[in-house]
Protein backbone atom coordinates (compact mmCIF):
# COMPACT_ATOMS: atom_id res chain seq x y z
CA UNK A 1 0.00 0.00 0.00
CA UNK A 2 1.58 3.18 -0.85
CA UNK A 3 0.34 6.09 1.34
CA UNK A 4 1.52 8.77 -0.33
CA UNK A 5 -1.52 8.95 -2.54
CA UNK A 6 -2.71 10.90 0.32
CA UNK A 7 -0.85 13.37 -0.88
CA UNK A 8 -3.20 13.99 -3.54
CA UNK A 9 -5.88 14.55 -0.97
CA UNK A 10 -5.96 18.42 -0.31
CA UNK A 11 -5.47 20.44 2.88
CA UNK A 12 -4.87 23.68 4.48
CA UNK A 13 -2.91 24.87 7.28
CA UNK A 14 -4.48 26.46 10.37
CA UNK A 15 -3.33 27.79 13.86
CA UNK A 16 -5.77 25.61 16.31
CA UNK A 17 -6.35 27.77 19.36
CA UNK A 18 -8.31 26.93 22.78
CA UNK A 19 -8.16 27.57 26.29
CA UNK A 20 -8.16 26.09 30.21
CA UNK A 21 -9.27 29.01 32.41
CA UNK A 22 -6.80 31.73 31.73
CA UNK A 23 -4.22 29.44 30.12
CA UNK A 24 -4.38 29.70 26.43
CA UNK A 25 -2.33 27.11 23.75
CA UNK A 26 -2.48 26.99 19.96
CA UNK A 27 -0.85 24.02 17.63
CA UNK A 28 -0.71 23.58 13.58
CA UNK A 29 -3.47 21.54 12.42
CA UNK A 30 -4.08 20.18 8.25
CA UNK A 31 -7.54 18.77 8.92
CA UNK A 32 -10.24 21.64 9.13
CA UNK A 33 -13.38 21.54 6.63
CA UNK A 34 -16.50 22.57 7.00
CA UNK A 35 -19.87 20.70 7.39
CA UNK A 36 -22.84 22.56 7.44
CA UNK A 37 -23.73 25.91 6.47
CA UNK A 38 -27.13 26.09 8.43
CA UNK A 39 -26.39 26.34 11.22
CA UNK A 40 -22.89 26.84 9.86
CA UNK A 41 -20.29 24.07 11.68
CA UNK A 42 -17.24 23.05 11.25
CA UNK A 43 -14.75 19.93 12.01
CA UNK A 44 -11.42 19.29 13.19
CA UNK A 45 -9.22 16.68 14.21
CA UNK A 46 -6.73 16.85 17.09
CA UNK A 47 -4.14 14.21 18.40
CA UNK A 48 -4.88 12.86 21.66
CA UNK A 49 -1.52 13.81 23.31
CA UNK A 50 -1.70 17.20 22.40
CA UNK A 51 -2.06 20.01 25.16
CA UNK A 52 -4.55 21.53 22.73
CA UNK A 53 -6.64 18.74 22.41
CA UNK A 54 -6.66 19.01 26.12
CA UNK A 55 -8.11 22.51 26.16
CA UNK A 56 -10.49 21.69 23.65
CA UNK A 57 -12.20 18.97 25.60
CA UNK A 58 -11.83 20.28 29.00
CA UNK A 59 -13.23 24.27 27.50
CA UNK A 60 -15.34 22.99 24.75
CA UNK A 61 -13.86 26.01 22.55
CA UNK A 62 -11.95 26.70 19.76
CA UNK A 63 -10.65 29.42 17.52
CA UNK A 64 -9.22 28.35 13.93
CA UNK A 65 -6.92 30.99 12.17
CA UNK A 66 -6.39 30.68 8.21
CA UNK A 67 -2.42 30.95 7.67
CA UNK A 68 -1.27 32.92 4.94
CA UNK A 69 0.82 31.73 2.22
CA UNK A 70 3.51 33.77 2.67
CA UNK A 71 3.81 32.81 6.25
CA UNK A 72 7.41 32.28 7.65
CA UNK A 73 8.42 28.78 8.76
CA UNK A 74 9.38 29.79 12.00
CA UNK A 75 6.00 30.97 12.73
CA UNK A 76 4.49 27.61 11.39
CA UNK A 77 7.70 26.04 13.36
CA UNK A 78 6.32 27.98 16.67
CA UNK A 79 2.84 26.41 16.58
CA UNK A 80 4.00 23.16 15.00
CA UNK A 81 6.87 21.84 16.40
CA UNK A 82 7.00 23.06 20.13
CA UNK A 83 5.12 22.68 22.88
CA UNK A 84 2.56 24.62 24.92
CA UNK A 85 4.15 22.49 27.91
CA UNK A 86 7.79 23.82 27.44
CA UNK A 87 6.55 27.63 26.18
CA UNK A 88 4.08 30.06 26.41
CA UNK A 89 3.16 30.07 22.56
CA UNK A 90 1.21 33.14 22.86
CA UNK A 91 3.66 35.40 24.55
CA UNK A 92 5.23 36.41 21.50
CA UNK A 93 2.40 35.79 18.92
CA UNK A 94 -0.22 38.87 18.60
CA UNK A 95 -4.13 37.72 18.87
CA UNK A 96 -7.20 38.75 20.20
CA UNK A 97 -9.71 37.23 22.86
CA UNK A 98 -12.63 35.62 20.56
CA UNK A 99 -16.56 35.52 21.89
CA UNK A 100 -15.68 32.27 24.40
CA UNK A 101 -12.65 33.90 25.22
CA UNK A 102 -10.22 31.54 22.62
CA UNK A 103 -7.45 33.36 21.32
CA UNK A 104 -7.85 34.14 18.25
CA UNK A 105 -4.17 34.27 16.35
CA UNK A 106 -4.09 37.07 14.23
CA UNK A 107 -0.44 37.28 12.86
CA UNK A 108 0.04 35.58 9.39
CA UNK A 109 -3.74 34.99 9.42
CA UNK A 110 -5.97 35.53 6.48
CA UNK A 111 -9.32 34.98 8.62
CA UNK A 112 -10.79 33.06 11.54
CA UNK A 113 -12.70 31.04 12.69
CA UNK A 114 -14.21 30.58 16.12
CA UNK A 115 -16.66 27.59 17.53
CA UNK A 116 -18.31 26.03 20.49
CA UNK A 117 -17.91 22.27 20.49
CA UNK A 118 -21.33 20.33 20.10
CA UNK A 119 -20.23 16.70 19.28
CA UNK A 120 -16.69 14.59 19.52
CA UNK A 121 -15.83 11.65 17.70
CA UNK A 122 -13.46 9.42 18.50
CA UNK A 123 -11.01 8.44 15.82
CA UNK A 124 -8.30 6.56 17.56
CA UNK A 125 -5.04 8.42 17.90
CA UNK A 126 -7.39 11.39 17.32
CA UNK A 127 -10.76 13.32 18.11
CA UNK A 128 -12.21 15.24 15.58
CA UNK A 129 -14.06 18.09 17.18
CA UNK A 130 -17.29 19.37 15.59
CA UNK A 131 -18.49 22.70 16.36
CA UNK A 132 -21.01 25.22 15.47
CA UNK A 133 -19.52 28.63 14.53
CA UNK A 134 -20.12 31.71 17.14
CA UNK A 135 -17.37 34.19 15.17
CA UNK A 136 -15.56 34.63 11.87
CA UNK A 137 -14.10 37.80 10.47
CA UNK A 138 -11.17 38.05 7.28
CA UNK A 139 -8.53 39.99 8.49
CA UNK A 140 -6.80 40.64 5.40
CA UNK A 141 -6.86 39.81 1.55
CA UNK A 142 -4.02 36.90 0.34
CA UNK A 143 -3.73 33.40 -0.70
CA UNK A 144 -3.99 31.26 2.01
CA UNK A 145 -1.25 28.58 2.92
CA UNK A 146 -2.61 24.83 1.62
CA UNK A 147 -0.49 22.00 2.51
CA UNK A 148 0.71 21.09 -0.67
CA UNK A 149 2.18 24.71 -0.84
CA UNK A 150 3.78 23.97 2.51
CA UNK A 151 5.79 21.03 1.65
CA UNK A 152 6.62 21.67 -2.04
CA UNK A 153 7.41 25.75 -1.64
CA UNK A 154 8.52 26.38 1.53
CA UNK A 155 9.58 22.73 2.11
CA UNK A 156 8.44 22.31 5.17
CA UNK A 157 7.87 18.78 7.30
CA UNK A 158 5.10 16.87 9.35
CA UNK A 159 5.40 16.87 12.55
CA UNK A 160 4.23 12.45 13.62
CA UNK A 161 1.40 13.82 15.62
CA UNK A 162 -0.34 14.84 12.11
CA UNK A 163 -3.12 13.18 10.59
CA UNK A 164 -1.13 13.18 7.33
CA UNK A 165 1.81 12.15 8.75
CA UNK A 166 3.31 9.68 6.72
CA UNK A 167 7.18 8.31 7.00
CA UNK A 168 9.53 9.74 4.55
CA UNK A 169 12.57 7.34 3.20
CA UNK A 170 15.46 8.72 1.52
CA UNK A 171 15.46 7.86 -1.60
CA UNK A 172 18.60 9.40 -3.39
CA UNK A 173 22.04 10.60 -3.10
CA UNK A 174 21.96 14.12 -3.89
CA UNK A 175 25.03 16.07 -5.63
CA UNK A 176 25.90 18.22 -2.63
CA UNK A 177 25.23 16.54 0.68
CA UNK A 178 22.25 17.58 2.33
CA UNK A 179 21.44 18.02 5.95
CA UNK A 180 18.50 16.74 8.24
CA UNK A 181 17.40 17.90 11.31
CA UNK A 182 17.26 15.18 13.88
CA UNK A 183 14.94 17.26 16.29
CA UNK A 184 11.89 18.29 13.30
CA UNK A 185 13.14 16.18 10.09
CA UNK A 186 13.50 19.38 7.97
CA UNK A 187 15.91 18.72 5.66
CA UNK A 188 18.57 21.56 4.57
CA UNK A 189 18.91 21.09 0.39
CA UNK A 190 22.39 22.92 -0.46
CA UNK A 191 20.76 23.86 -3.93
CA UNK A 192 18.12 25.49 -2.61
CA UNK A 193 19.74 27.16 0.59
CA UNK A 194 17.37 28.94 2.74
CA UNK A 195 16.47 32.58 1.46
CA UNK A 196 14.75 33.36 4.36
CA UNK A 197 17.57 32.87 7.08
CA UNK A 198 19.91 34.57 4.70
CA UNK A 199 21.67 31.47 2.57
CA UNK A 200 21.40 31.75 -0.69
CA UNK A 201 21.06 28.84 -2.85
CA UNK A 202 24.35 27.12 -3.56
CA UNK A 203 25.55 26.96 -0.58
CA UNK A 204 27.07 23.81 1.55
CA UNK A 205 25.94 23.46 4.21
CA UNK A 206 29.96 23.46 5.68
CA UNK A 207 29.80 27.27 4.93
CA UNK A 208 26.47 27.74 6.81
CA UNK A 209 26.97 30.16 9.84
CA UNK A 210 27.43 28.71 13.43
CA UNK A 211 25.06 30.77 14.57
CA UNK A 212 22.34 29.39 11.88
CA UNK A 213 19.28 27.51 13.46
CA UNK A 214 16.76 25.55 11.81
CA UNK A 215 13.71 27.59 10.21
CA UNK A 216 11.28 25.05 11.52
CA UNK A 217 12.06 24.66 14.92
CA UNK A 218 14.63 26.71 15.78
CA UNK A 219 17.54 23.73 16.46
CA UNK A 220 21.02 24.38 15.98
CA UNK A 221 23.32 23.79 12.79
CA UNK A 222 25.41 21.04 15.25
CA UNK A 223 21.37 19.02 15.39
CA UNK A 224 21.66 18.07 11.86
CA UNK A 225 23.23 14.95 10.10
CA UNK A 226 24.06 14.19 7.09
CA UNK A 227 22.43 12.81 4.74
CA UNK A 228 23.77 9.21 2.78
Amino acid sequence: MNLKALYKLRYGLYVVSSRKGDKLNGQIANTVFQITSEPPTIAVSINKNNLTHEFIKGSKVLAVSVISQDAPLSFIGHFGFKSGRDIDKMGSINYKAGETQAPVVTDNALAYLEARVIQEVDVGTHTIFIGELVGADVIKEGEPMTYAYYHQVKRGTTPKTAPSYVEEKNEAVPKMAKYKCTVCGWVYDPELGDPDGGIKPGTPFEEIPDDWVCPICGAAKSDFERME
